[in-house]
């Protein structure tokens, strides 16, 4: 009886490799709450700083905020691709496949296009939207992205949704709000998956003889 269970579960994790993307790693989601504070820590301080920039010195301070979504974004990738790599490697499968391919087109689709329609409402002056817009077109990806990886993602994806409509009606928080969505909800998210996947994997493998 314990054979046909360790067959099944055998065959389980074999199907579930061939069409899901399990080497997302929960201390990824940590590092990118952790960069989406710091960056907005960052914007909050600057912002203090010269609340009342018009002209020139209002557009050099989008320039400055601008710079700094980049800094967090580059910080969140690369720790999600480092996280990712090292877990594969554990797991000893290989990280670029057509699985995560897939993956990776289900998740940039929503991102692309929300990105876009932020900038033309960026242009327009529509700063509040843009906002809102950033938490319900990456929370749409998530939940877009979740039936390839691991379930759990589509509940972040309602939370980051739930968080940008929340954001488009109170309005004038908008650091607030993405500081939950990007920061705290990533590394709660990130916390919990560490602990249900990773945690328990690297305990098995470290376990294990080595070869």
């Amino acid at each position: 009886m314990k054979k046909e269970q360790d067959d099944l579960r055998a065959i389980r994790e074999m199907m579930e490799r061939s069409s899901k993307f399990l080497s997302l790693s929960g201390l990824s989601g940590i590092m990118a709450g952790v960069a989406a504070l710091a960056g907005a820590l960052f914007a909050h301080l600057y912002l203090l700083r010269d609340p009342s920039a018009t002209g020139f010195s209002r557009f050099h301070e989008w320039m400055i905020l601008l710079a700094d979504a980049v800094v967090v974004l580059t910080l969140a990738v690369g720790s999600g691709l480092w996280f990712s790599w090292r877990k594969a490697r554990r797991r000893g499968v290989r990280l670029l496949d057509r699985t995560t391919l897939r993956t990776l087109y289900n998740l940039a689709l929503p991102l692309v296009v929300g990105g876009s329609f932020c900038v033309v409402m960026l242009l327009r002056g529509e700063v509040l939207l843009v906002i809102a817009g950033t938490l319900i077109f990456y929370g749409l990806a998530l939940v877009n992205v979740s039936k390839y990886t691991y379930g759990e993602i589509h509940w972040l994806g309602i939370t980051e949704i739930a968080l940008g409509l929340a954001a488009a009606v109170v309005g004038g928080h908008g650091l607030v709000f993405w500081s939950l969505g990007f920061g705290v909800c990533h590394i709660v998210y990130g916390a919990i998956m560490y602990l249900k996947y990773d945690k328990q994997r690297e305990e098995v493998d470290d376990g294990q003889p080595d070869r």
